[in-house]
């Protein structure tokens, strides 16, 4: 099992209704046209993460995305693919579609934005609340 944690924080711009996508950026603002951000100021970008954690997505493996917020979880399955870039220095999107360009960590999402826990989505329009990204790659 490989494991990366992401720290991100809340928006007043967060809504999180998104229909296929679902993103975390390191960028420090947030517009609201970005309907598919859920935080902000993450302290990790695709380019953080390890050597080892993107070969196992390019190798296909599943990947568990778990927000938490407070006592607040919500889980997000997707999958790697081969044809996954992961370089991009701010951004993570998680895509249901089998789109990929350089800011997909996964596709095959069995959530966008839109379907997580509004009680998360609440929280996060606070840019005092801060969210963990768990990362949990598995076969």
């Amino acid at each position: 099992m490989l494991r990366e944690v992401i720290r991100c924080r809340g928006h007043e711009n967060v809504r999180a209704t998104h229909k296929s996508t679902l993103e975390f950026t390191k960028e420090n603002y947030l517009t609201p046209r970005g309907d598919c951000i859920l935080c902000i100021e993450a302290d990790r970008g695709i380019n953080d993460l390890s050597g080892e954690f993107k070969s196992a997505l390019k190798a296909g493996k599943k990947l568990l995305i778990r927000i938490r917020v407070g006592d607040l979880t919500d889980e997000v399955l997707a999958e790697g693919s081969p044809e996954l870039i992961l370089e991009h220095e701010y951004s993570m999107v998680i895509r249901k579609s089998t789109y990929v360009d350089a800011r997909t960590l996964a596709i095959r999402a069995n959530k966008a934005a839109r379907d997580i826990d509004r009680r998360i989505v609440e929280l996060l329009k606070n840019p005092e609340t801060i969210a963990e990204i768990e990362l949990v790659v598995f076969d």
